[in-house]
């Protein structure tokens, strides 16, 4: 309940999960802009489970995502990331995060937007590179020039994550306050509805 008072923003933030009904809650964007970290601080916020979908993947596959690209390419790791997302929609209401590839497949973004609310967090190249620096588990990094992959990476789907329901800024910050901003922006999507169902007066 600690974590719920430090997190919960003031208005009816308490009934997103009844909103959200069977959704999920979809964290979308870049490798290291903090989708597992700030997802579970979301999930603890607001009861709800959190599903890690390269957690589920390496579950599924009993295979580390830096072997399954080994083994397989992106491109089958892509079709098997696809599936297991797709089944973990049908599991709401959650709060789920997605690899950094995962909405770039637009089968996969119609799921999210059907069985969802997705969120991009969005984060600057040189937030990214320090984060992502300090970990050797990212496949699409392994080269000479991961600054530039990482900025062409920004480049292609940037466009594609500004697609998402909410868009909010990730930065050099605790984790309590962008979770709480986080909830603040669903409660500015989904809010007026939700204040409505609930009886309760409308700001």
């Amino acid at each position: 309940m600690s974590e719920q008072a430090n997190i919960l923003p003031g208005g009816g933030a308490s009934a997103l999960p009844r909103q959200l009904g069977n959704r999920s809650i979809v964290f979308v964007g870049l490798m290291g802009a903090g989708k597992t970290a700030i997802g579970r601080k979301v999930a603890a916020a607001l009861s709800l489970p959190f599903i890690d979908s390269d957690h589920e993947i390496e579950d599924v596959s009993r295979m580390t995502v830096p072997e399954l690209f080994a083994r397989y390419g992106e491109t089958e790791f892509r079709a098997l990331e696809q599936r297991v997302i797709l089944r973990l929609l049908e599991n709401g209401p959650q709060v789920l995060s997605t690899g950094g590839g995962a909405y770039m497949n637009a089968q996969t973004r119609q799921a999210i937007a059907a069985h969802g609310v997705s969120i991009w967090l969005k984060a600057d190249l040189d937030l990214l590179m320090d984060r992502v620096s300090k970990k050797q588990n990212r496949p699409l990094l392994r080269n000479d020039d991961p600054r530039g992959v990482l900025k062409r990476l920004m480049d292609e789907r940037y466009p594609v994550y500004a697609q998402a329901d909410v868009t909010v800024v990730t930065r050099d910050e605790r984790k309590e306050t962008i979770a709480a901003e986080v909830i603040e922006a669903l409660c500015a999507h989904l809010g007026p509805v939700e204040a409505a169902a609930e009886g309760e007066p409308q700001p």
